[in-house]
């Protein structure tokens, strides 16, 4: 991995090809993100690159978070992300880190939260059968049925699919295709979806695959 950046993600939309194919494609505006610090094995023990994002004012800070934006040089963002790199040579504390370190073509990884659905059923949150909508099945036809506590193992088995809590997950997109980089508006475009909702922070770097 060499090439990271933050973004937030702006929605989606389509583009056309010089062919006339139509391409669905993500919105994502990539930086500018400020090099706040760079780690080093000699003195940190590992090697990463760690880029702010979305500026902000200082009163929204405390001071040791304050305090490596000063130390850098540049103004306080809302957003700190470390990328392990393999190469740091072309960074510089104080640098910024725009679009157009990645172009058209770029196969990438895409992180994100993914959206929020509060508590949910089996049907929605784990993709399960209703059950029978005949006489006797009774008002409980989106419930998760039978559980199979018997009086062995008489309890209910861990990670059993049941309602819960769906969403607000941890996902990576893998490999990815940039489809256009628009360095004047600070935008990327990245073929197929990617987690989370509209206005959601995301980070893109270089795929593992």
């Amino acid at each position: 991995m060499n090439k990271a950046i933050i973004g937030r993600k702006a929605g989606m939309t389509q583009v056309f090809t010089a062919e006339g194919k139509v391409i669905p494609v993500t919105v994502i505006e990539a930086g500018p993100c400020p090099v706040v610090q760079i780690k080093t094995v000699e003195k940190d023990g590992y090697a990463a690159l760690k880029l702010g994002f979305d500026e902000t004012s200082e009163k929204s800070l405390n001071k040791p978070e304050l305090g490596q934006f000063k130390k850098a040089g540049v103004k306080p963002c809302k957003v700190l992300k470390e990328f392990r790199l393999a190469d740091l040579s072309s960074y510089s504390v104080g640098g910024e880190v725009k679009a157009d370190v990645f172009a058209a073509g770029d196969r990438v990884d895409v992180h994100g939260v993914t959206k929020g659905h509060g508590f949910s059923g089996v049907i929605k949150r784990w993709n399960q059968h209703r059950l029978k909508e005949t006489h006797g099945v009774g008002p409980v036809h989106r419930e998760p049925g039978s559980m199979g506590a018997n009086s062995t193992p008489s309890r209910v088995f861990k990670n059993k699919r049941l309602p819960g809590h769906y969403g607000v997950e941890n996902v990576t997109i893998q490999n990815l295709e940039v489809v256009r980089v628009d360095v004047a508006r600070n935008c990327i475009l990245i073929k197929g979806s990617v987690p989370g909702p509209e206005g959601s922070v995301v980070t893109i770097n270089d795929t593992v695959k």
